[in-house]
């Protein structure tokens, strides 16, 4: 007769400074004020030096149709290990003004004047100049 093993629960390592992009995608964004703004989409990485350009931070729509989605300078967000989510210091209005895409169109590469347009709302270099 085999005995059957008891899996033990998973263990998250709070110390590790790396995460998989499938971990990070559909992980919420709250403001300072504990306002949830979204949910992150995906991110997007530079294919030559590996750096995250911005996350494709989603919050309206319906089953993905006609969604616009926020591209948000990665190094505006902080993660919250209590949390378990992102926080972006802004809040819903200031988001809602943020510069935006369709979901659609969001994994196409974008001209450098949208990206200037991007990093200056949020007072960040473009994702280049880091």
């Amino acid at each position: 007769m085999m005995e059957q093993s008891i899996q033990e629960p998973a263990v998250v390592d709070y110390a590790h400074e790396l995460i998989s992009s499938r971990r990070v995608e559909g992980t919420p964004v709250y403001s300072r004020s504990d306002q949830r703004l979204g949910a992150i989409h995906s991110v997007m990485i530079e294919k030559r030096s590996g750096k995250v350009a911005y996350a494709v931070l989603s919050f309206g729509g319906f089953l993905g149709l006609k969604e616009h989605v926020h591209p948000v300078p990665w190094e505006k967000l902080t993660y919250d290990v209590d949390m378990d989510a992102y926080v972006l210091d802004m809040t819903r209005d200031q988001l809602q003004n943020a510069p935006t895409m369709r979901l659609d169109e969001a994994d196409r590469p974008r001209d450098r004047d949208y990206d200037e347009e991007v990093s200056g709302y949020y007072g960040t270099l473009p994702w280049w100049g880091l």
